[in-house]
């Protein structure tokens, strides 16, 4: 009992911290793309969303071979601050950051897409500095949407798995998430603990799909 609360716990210290920095990454790559008309936004918007699609073993190697320890960014770190992210729980949030990105980045930026360019327009007209009229009228518009996106990436980094077990291993107490969890039970025939881990991931993330559900509908109500 006391593991599946531990694993519950680092999971969400794992899910909120990745959904912490995807509310600063997704949200200023939304904006930016939403805004510019850049070449090749098209092909930038496929490279961002490509975590979404890819297998998420796949992206674990990826991050191995980019942070491990004898590639050229993990010996860095590591060499000058001592940083190693393999086998870690902050490489778990590394590694759910990256997969959850999308479902912050893609409804962010269709959010600011919505808001109306004439009423920022309005607030330059009015004198507004550019930061103010994103806080006072952009973002006041679109944060339904933004939200919403930020509940599922919560609920997906919540659950990830294959890119976690990569990078970060099942270390229980230290890395070893509900999903790892789960997997581990599972293996080793402890189907009590399987199932209490199941019911309460399933309840966590039905709660937060509600949330992101009613939020969306709000977001489009508004809208309208």
């Amino acid at each position: 009992m006391s593991s599946a609360w531990i694993a519950l716990s680092l999971s969400l210290k794992v899910a909120g911290w990745a959904t912490a920095i995807n509310l600063v990454l997704g949200v200023a790559t939304g904006f930016f793309l939403a805004r510019t008309r850049l070449p090749g936004r098209d092909l930038l918007d496929s490279l961002l969303t490509l975590p979404m699609v890819m297998p998420p073993t796949v992206l674990g190697y990826y991050l191995l071979v980019l942070v491990g320890r004898n590639s050229t960014l993990g010996s860095w770190l590591y060499d000058n601050f001592g940083i190693s992210l393999i086998f870690t729980w902050q490489g778990a949030v590394l590694a759910s950051c990256i997969v959850a990105f999308p479902l912050v980045f893609k409804p962010a930026r269709a959010a600011f897409e919505e808001v109306s360019p004439q009423l920022e327009q309005a607030g330059r007209v009015l004198g507004l500095s550019e930061l103010s009229i994103f806080f006072r009228i952009t973002l006041p518009l679109a944060w339904r949407g933004i939200l919403a996106g930020l509940l599922l990436a919560f609920a997906r980094a919540l659950g990830e798995f294959g890119a976690t077990l990569m990078i970060a291993g099942s270390i229980p107490g230290r890395t070893q998430t509900l999903s790892i969890a789960v997997y581990e039970a599972v293996q080793s025939g402890q189907d009590s603990t399987a199932n209490l881990l199941v019911l309460i991931t399933s309840v966590v993330c039905i709660t937060v799909l509600l949330s992101a559900s009613w939020l969306s509908r709000s977001h489009r109500r508004r809208q309208a």
